[in-house]
């Protein structure tokens, strides 16, 4: 199946080359990089690594995946969430490929388990909020999640069919919860995470954190009445 790579990134000089460089392209024929108003090189240095380069000047997240989103070739049936910081490691791709391509899925999850994840890659603050945000779903939507890991898959039928609208941090909450309005197969795969490589622009600050929390936990409660 055809498959195309999304990277949101901003600010990612150091770390967005071997990130591109380290998709292995016999399984992603297409890798796009959406450049969230970068104010250093990213954008030169994806281009040079080999990504499609498409600006997403409106900030947040889920502008960026979307702005990823609209220049996906029509051919594309599956569409990969990679960050731009460094922290999947792609080693973890052609497990998290697998289930799309065998048809036993329409979204798999990256979970980032702490036995696979590199001490100090996912902070304290995001373990309580992912924790809070996961126990939500399960109570409002009877489907226990382990984790809302940005590095995913989803079958691009699926991804038409679900309409995404936030564009800000609740993009991974919304994707989840609109699956499972749509009756998806979703599955989570155990995945491999590494420190960021710089610091993160959510996680690093408190304003980023609340931030996010808010975008999450508010995404999750109007999603009730799918919206």
């Amino acid at each position: 199946m055809i498959v195309a790579a999304v990277i949101p990134a901003l600010d990612e000089e150091a770390a967005i080359a071997d990130v591109v460089e380290g998709i292995d392209r016999t399984l992603v024929r297409d890798v796009i990089v959406a450049d969230n108003g970068s104010t250093d090189r990213t954008a030169d240095v994806a281009l040079k690594a080999g990504a499609r380069v498409v600006p997403a000047p409106s900030r947040g997240y889920g502008a960026a995946c979307w702005a990823a989103i609209e220049a996906l070739r029509d051919d594309v049936e599956i569409v990969v969430f990679i960050d731009g910081d460094g922290s999947v490691d792609l080693d973890s791709l052609p497990p998290l490929l697998d289930p799309l391509l065998r048809n036993q899925a329409d979204l798999a999850i990256g979970w980032r388990s702490p036995e696979l994840t590199e001490p100090g890659a996912v902070s304290p603050q995001q373990r309580i909020g992912n924790t809070i945000a996961v126990a939500l779903i399960q109570l409002l939507y009877h489907h226990r999640y382990h984790d809302l890991g940005p590095f995913r898959a989803i079958r691009r039928s699926l991804l038409d069919r679900i309409g995404m609208k936030d564009r800000g941090y609740g993009w991974t909450a919304e994707m989840q919860v609109r699956a499972l309005h749509e009756n998806a197969r979703v599955v989570e795969v155990q995945v491999r995470t590494k420190r960021r490589i710089g610091r993160s622009k959510i996680s690093g600050t408190i304003p980023g954190i609340l931030r996010a929390a808010r975008g999450i936990i508010g995404t999750i409660l109007r999603l009730r009445n799918n919206r």
